[in-house]
Formats: structure tokens, sequence, C-alpha cells
């Protein structure tokens, strides 16, 4: 597994606690950004935000900031993030023409928080001030008369000011007496990088999956089938929608729910962005494995008319992720807060779900004993067996075919 990293800067409030963190990208340990493209900077930091490390992981239960490009303002499909959660910060560099306006406005509405980064006033950018909820003002960049008089000018908006680069005690003392509201900068502390693992994919999936996202008819069951043919696309966002970003009254079981939860056109941007991160090839025949060990978890669930069949499919197809992540299941489920039964039939095949995976294990490896343990016939466990091969093997035939 690859490593991965985001940089982080508190914001500090009046009374110096952390209200926020400005989540920053970084290709490497260094703390430095080295932005090539800044579309793709803005992804990574999202993708290893949310669904590698972790939001709680890195910012706890405070506010992240993420910078955004253009792109991300005009785009009426992209990503959806939680909107408690976050501040959507513009950059300086973005021209404020009346396509961006549009897009901060429409973000706005949606209920996320606006940021204007290192704002320098300008009578065109009147229209974002508006629509802002905090400026933040790069007090390097100006001299002490033109803070102060930003600070006049911005104070006749309800606007959250936030001074930025600040490097000394003369500094924060200055920009406190102006009634800045939050600082950033040196004088508290330089960025902190935070190190993760990437989590390995399966590169012919995910492809296939893009291609198919590009079909304007293509339904939520269709999408929910494409979801689950890669194991470690289920297992992000099932852990995504189950983080505390989401702050659900119970945990989301498959992946079925988790589309209802985030939506077509979301489950989409989604996969837009994991297709821009780098992603690691395993051989085909373990993906098959977690396949046929979902669909026919599956089917003995529905023999024995188990309630939400489904989730005995997320138990089949995961249990094959300590192989696929080259990680321990303990490890595995730390990072993703699976519902109680569903870990506990993972790691101790306890309860129903953990007899059926028991049943489905000793099948594959041949142990009758075990099997004819089970409350289903051994006709029904084959025939389940063979339906769940078959469907396996064709979903993968499609796979290399297209």
């Amino acid at each position: 597994m690859s490593e991965i990293f985001v940089g982080r800067q508190p914001i500090y409030d009046r009374e110096l606690d952390v209200f926020a963190y400005e989540l920053l990208f970084r290709s490497e340990q260094a703390n430095s950004a080295n932005v090539v493209d800044g579309d793709k900077a803005t992804s990574d930091v999202i993708i290893n935000t949310f669904m590698e490390i972790g939001l709680d992981n890195i910012v706890n239960k405070r506010l992240a900031f993420i910078n955004l490009t253009r792109s991300f303002f005009v785009n009426h499909h992209a990503i959806s993030l939680p909107k408690d959660r976050v501040v959507l910060e513009l950059l300086e560099d973005i021209d404020a023409d009346e396509e961006v306006i549009e897009g901060v406005k429409r973000l706005s509405q949606q209920g996320y928080s606006i940021a204007l980064d290192d704002f320098i006033y300008h009578e065109s950018l009147q229209p974002l001030v508006k629509l802002a909820d905090l400026v933040k003002i790069d007090i390097m960049s100006l001299d002490k008369e033109e803070v102060r008089a930003h600070v006049l000018a911005l104070r006749q908006h309800p606007v959250k000011l936030i001074a930025e680069k600040v490097e000394t005690q003369a500094d924060f003392d200055f920009c406190r007496e102006l009634g800045f509201d939050y600082f950033q900068g040196y004088f508290f502390a330089q960025p902190k990088v935070i190190r993760g693992r990437r989590l390995p994919n399966n590169r012919l999936a995910i492809l296939k999956l893009l291609s198919r996202l590009q079909d304007p008819d293509i339904t939520p069951g269709q999408l929910e089938e494409l979801i689950a043919q890669d194991v470690a696309f289920s297992y992000r966002i099932l852990r995504y929608v189950n983080s505390a970003a989401y702050s659900l009254s119970r945990k989301i079981e498959s992946i079925q729910q988790a589309v209802v939860i985030l939506g077509l056109q979301n489950i989409k941007s989604w996969t837009t962005l994991l297709a821009m991160s780098q992603v690691d090839d395993k051989p085909n025949e373990l993906v098959i494995t977690a396949m046929v060990r979902g669909k026919m978890a599956e089917a003995l669930a529905k023999a024995q008319k188990c309630d939400r069949p489904d989730s005995f499919f997320t138990v089949g197809l995961f249990s094959a992720l300590d192989a696929l992540m080259d990680n321990t299941m303990e490890e595995i489920l730390t990072q993703l807060p699976l519902a109680d039964h569903i870990a506990n039939a993972l790691l101790h095949r306890q309860g129903i779900h953990g007899e059926i995976l028991s049943c489905v294990l000793a099948y594959e490896r041949g142990d009758w004993e075990r099997v004819k343990r089970s409350a289903v016939s051994m006709s029904e466990i084959r025939e389940c067996y063979l339906a769940a091969l078959h469907w396996a093997e064709e979903i993968c035939h499609q796979l290399i075919e297209n």
C-alpha cells in the first residue's frame, strides 16, 4: 500500500482555542505543496481526507477548510461533502466571473459555508463578499493601513474575518486589536503533515464503473451492482457514509443503503474522484472469491428467509478484505465502523451472519462436516454456490470483455 499525505494548519479563535483546520495538499512527507495540477490536488485532499484517512482522524470534531479550484465551483455535479463539517475556500487566483459567482451562490444556497482566501478588496468582488461567510486576509501582502481599511470595509457585511500569515506576536496583537475573529499562521503552528496508507483498488472494476457512468440512463440498482463488484470501493463508500461526517442514527450495512443515502449523482462524483487517485491491482481470482462469497451468503440468507439479505452479501464480500488490503481484519475494522453484528460475523463468526459466513467458508474449503451443520440442505447449499460462482464469473467475463 502506498503512503498518502494531507497537510493541516490550525485556525484559532480569539481565545486561542482551535476553531478549525485548513487542509492542504501534500504529495510527500516534506512540508510543502508542490502543486502542479490544482484540480487533482483538490481531489487528492478530498479523497485522502474522507475516504482514506478519515475526516475525524485529521480534524477530530472541528471544521475542515478545503481549498477548491474553479471547476469545483462551476461544476453542477461536484462532489458532495458534509455541510456541517467543511468550509469551502474560493482561492484568490480564481476570476470572479458570472459563472463562478453563480457557482458560489448555488453552493451557499445548498447550505455550505464559503470562505474567500487571501482576499484583497476590489469592486468586482462585491458579489462574492455578499455570499461569503468568512473572509481571509493575508496580512503579509498588505501594509497596516491597508489591513485596517479592509477590516473597516468588510465590517459592513455579516462576515467573520480570518487573519492569515500571522508570523509574530506583534502581528497577532495588531490583528486582535483590529477585531479579527480568527487567526492562522506560523506564529501559532506550521502545517502538520498527516500520513496514511492508501487502500488497494481493483483497477479493472473502476475502469468498468467509469465507462458505465457515462450512461445517462443508469439506474440506482445497476450502479449498486457495479459498485459491489469492487470490494475496495465498496469498503470506501461504506466507510464514508458510516463516518461521523454524516451523523447517522444507525450504521449503514450495505451498498444498496449507501446509494440511497448518498444519491446517484454523488456516487458518480465520488467514483470520478476515486479514479483520479492511484490504484493497485490484486489477482482477479481473489476478487472473484470475494464476489462468490458475497453472492452465496446472500442466497443462503434468502433460503433461510433472513431479513436484509443484502447485508449478508456485504459480510461475504468483505470476508476477503484482509487479503485484498494486505492487513488484518481487526485493523481494517478499526477504520470501517460497520454495524456490530456484521463486524462480529467477520471477526468472530457470531450471529446468523457469522453462521452463514462460516457455512460459505466451509463449503469453499471442502469442510463438509461443518457444512452439514447448516440449517439449509446440502443440495440447496450446492445450488447457492453454483449460482454465485456463475454470477461472479459472468460479471468478471463482462469486465474483461469490455
